[in-house]
């Protein structure tokens, strides 16, 4: 369809909006990993934190 690499990028006049819709896939991509790993990370925090203070709970009441 393209004859030549500079119409391939050029995308027909659409290149701003198709690559900038690649563009912003990728970023997605790649955050939406890292976001759920540290919010399963806080999670976690959270948890063994819970978990602390019923053992200090229980521990003091005997």
């Amino acid at each position: 369809m393209w004859n030549s690499p500079a119409e391939f990028f050029a995308m027909g006049g659409y290149a701003l909006y198709v690559w900038c819709s690649f563009g912003v896939c990728t970023l997605v991509l790649v955050l939406e990993p890292l976001f759920v790993r540290a919010r399963f990370r806080a999670i976690v925090r959270q948890l063994k934190q819970e978990q602390l203070a019923e053992q200090f709970d229980k521990e003091i009441g005997k």
